[in-house]
């Protein structure tokens, strides 16, 4: 696998049976727009048993089926969020640390340094973040 060669989204996961969690985010052709996205899967029954739901402007990840739910630990957070004139995408519940330090004053990066590889072991899920700033 080359990983510096330049593919489309597309061919990326064409044929990848789990591709697991990723972001993408850029802007539109035009350049007018940003676009962000996100996608889910799970090798887990708890970790496929999650849907997006909207509320209030956030977007979560919550339970399809609440009697499959097991542990909500790594599998229910806030995935897309607003902090003043940053848009936050991430992978897991350090999108509330972003927001938080953002607010506090602190860059993207300062506001990760708190957090680490998720404890799934033996797979520790790296966390994957993302930031939009949007000008004046």
């Amino acid at each position: 696998m080359d990983i510096y060669r330049v593919q489309s989204f597309s061919e990326a996961v064409e044929g990848n049976a789990y591709p697991g969690r990723g972001i993408v985010v850029g802007e539109t052709p035009d350049g007018t727009k940003a676009a962000a996205a996100y996608f889910i899967m799970g090798r887990s029954v708890n970790s496929r048993n999650r849907v997006f739901v909207e509320k209030d402007g956030v977007i979560y990840t919550e339970p399809f089926d609440m009697s499959k739910l097991t542990d909500p630990s790594l599998i229910i957070y806030a995935a897309v969020r607003q902090a003043g004139s940053h848009l936050i995408v991430t992978n897991g519940n350090q999108t509330d640390t972003i927001a938080e330090g953002l607010s506090a004053g602190k860059d993207f990066h300062e506001a990760l340094k708190s957090r680490e590889f998720e404890p799934d072991a033996p797979n520790f899920t790296p966390r994957i973040s993302a930031e939009i700033e949007f000008g004046e």
